[in-house]
Order: C-alpha cells, then structure tokens, then sequence
C-alpha cells in the first residue's frame, strides 16, 4: 500500500489523514505542508466578542437550555472568555 501511495498509484483516503493529525496531534494544514506550525492556522483564530457587550449577553443566554445542568457553568465561563477581550 505505501509503495502504491508513494508513487502515485493510489491516493490516502482523507479518513487516514484525520487519523495521523490526531495522534500526532498537528493540524491537517501541517499534514499537507500548508504551513510550518504543527498546530496550523485554525489554532490561532481567536473571534472577538461582539462589541455590543450586552447584545451578546443576551445571545449566550439564548444558546443554552435552561433546564441543563451545566446551563449556569457554560453561560459563566462564556461571560469570563468574553470579559478577557475586553
């Protein structure tokens, strides 16, 4: 099979990909040799809290059942990710 891939005759099925960026714990981008960081590009993206603080106070509210026990401790550790960007 490695004889096969590696000279052209049969392509890796992307599941064996997944596989190899999991164990070794690198990203796909890094696989390919899209990037130097074994950690690749998605690591870094940080998304910043909408600058309307309270509009997303409201939102996080929304995306959590209220009847979940975890409701309280999802919807904290949320309002201190948001107050660290500030």
């Amino acid at each position: 099979s490695i004889n096969r891939y590696e000279n052209g005759q049969s392509n890796l099925p992307v599941e064996l990909f997944r596989r190899y960026a999991d164990y070794f714990d690198v990203s796909l981008d890094y696989i390919f040799g899209r990037t130097d960081k074994p950690q690749g590009v998605t690591y870094e993206f940080k998304p910043k809290a909408a600058p309307e603080r309270e509009e997303m106070r409201r939102f996080i509210e929304m995306c959590f059942d209220p009847q979940s026990p975890m409701n309280g401790k999802l919807k904290e550790t949320l309002f201190r990710m948001m107050e660290g960007e500030q």
